[in-house]
């Protein structure tokens, strides 16, 4: 409901809450009880996430609150209805799918067999190469800036 997590958020203080949203993946949130570890332990920043720029986003959430972020989720259902025209529509134009081992999206079930047996390839036929990139999880530009690059600019640079 509206309000409930972010309350909870509240109550945890935004340094904390996003400094764990950065690093702790995958993220799950059970009621009354968010995070994997103890309020009072500290966080070590991954080496791919430097203090000032988790600090940069600290700053940008205690403006604009969670609660846009939230909605996002909150919306799953309307953004299905609204979508529902292009239901078995495909995406022609040619692609590169790169996504972290270590990313919850990837474990969701039937996400790998989608995207391995064929599923991923009907509906985005020009699907050129799947990457799985070992020991990444969500942020994966950040986490290997130089592979992402690499993989990016060798996509672009064949329709040169």
């Amino acid at each position: 409901k509206p309000g409930e997590i972010e309350g909870e958020f509240a109550e945890i203080g935004v340094e904390r809450v996003e400094k764990e949203l950065l690093t702790d993946f995958p993220v799950i949130l059970p009621k009354g009880k968010l995070f994997k570890r103890p309020l009072d332990e500290p966080i070590t920043l991954p080496s791919w996430l430097s203090e000032e720029e988790a600090n940069y986003y600290v700053t940008v959430f205690q403006k604009t609150g969670y609660t846009g972020a939230l909605n996002f989720y909150r919306n799953f259902n309307r953004n299905w209805e609204l979508l529902k025209p292009w239901v078995g529509s495909k995406i022609k134009t040619p692609a590169k799918f790169i996504v972290g081992d270590k990313d919850l999206v990837y474990h969701m079930p039937g996400m790998k067999d989608y995207i391995h047996n064929g599923g991923f390839q009907a509906d985005v036929p020009s699907l050129q190469q799947v990457v799985v990139m070992e020991g990444v999880a969500h942020f994966i530009n950040m986490e290997k800036p130089d592979e992402i690059n690499k993989y990016i600019s060798d996509f672009f640079t064949q329709f040169v």
